[in-house]
């Protein structure tokens, strides 16, 4: 992938005041019930966070992956890429990824989220959102391979998305927004993934390409 040598981005706060919101050292604790969510805005710099965007925009080995519906093959709206420890496999949606080796930079990436996820992490999903058409869907990271409780932290480079949450079960709790800002840090842990969704919806603002990834521990 050919990129520019440099990428520049706005730093911007959530979007929308949330109850319950708590800030310590940069870290903002969303207390919404039944969950464990952690937001850092700017965990890493302008200057960090420009340099890891085109790095990982044009070495990662983005793939364009499909899901069956319907037994008709329907691409994902986003690239995707899967690295990792060797063996560590993971299949969500039916899509079996197999683990590439770790690169520099995301070993980088991975060296400074683990003190503050108390994780070592063996694994890390990327999405590439291309557009304002690209999204996922609302959805959980409950998949068997990632244990009980799983914690999941979340790393976000470009353009800014919204991130949004809502109860599995309570259909009386509000959703969550959340503005996911170049360089920002969101961790999931608890019962989190058991008992709330998750997703990136699509949009008709213009949006700048965003790189997004998902560090996890397979068990």
């Amino acid at each position: 992938m050919q990129t520019n040598s440099k990428f520049m981005y706005e730093q911007t706060s959530l979007g929308k005041s949330l109850e319950g919101l708590e800030e310590t050292n940069n870290q903002d604790i969303i207390a919404i019930p039944d969950a464990d969510v952690t937001f850092c805005r700017c965990l890493f710099s302008q200057e960090e966070s420009d340099e890891f965007f085109a790095e990982l925009y044009k070495n990662i080995n983005w793939k364009q992956e499909s899901i069956t519906i319907y037994g008709k093959p329907i691409p994902l709206p986003r690239l995707t890429a899967w690295y990792g420890d060797s063996g560590k496999s993971y299949t969500y949606s039916k899509i079996a990824m197999n683990p590439q080796p770790w690169t520099p930079t995301l070993l980088k990436i991975k060296s400074k989220i683990e003190s503050l996820a108390g994780v070592n992490f063996n694994s890390v999903l990327l999405n590439l959102y291309r557009n304002g058409s690209d999204s996922v869907a609302w959805h959980s990271d409950d998949e068997p391979e990632l244990g009980t409780n799983p914690v999941i932290a979340s790393v976000s480079f470009g353009g800014t998305r919204r991130f949004m949450f809502k109860h599995k079960y309570k259909k009386e709790l509000n959703k969550v927004e959340i503005y996911l800002t170049h360089g920002s840090f969101l961790i999931m842990k608890g019962t989190t993934q058991h008992l709330w969704q998750h997703q990136i919806p699509k949009t008709t603002n213009s949006v700048q390409l965003r790189i997004n990834l998902t560090f996890r521990l397979i068990v």
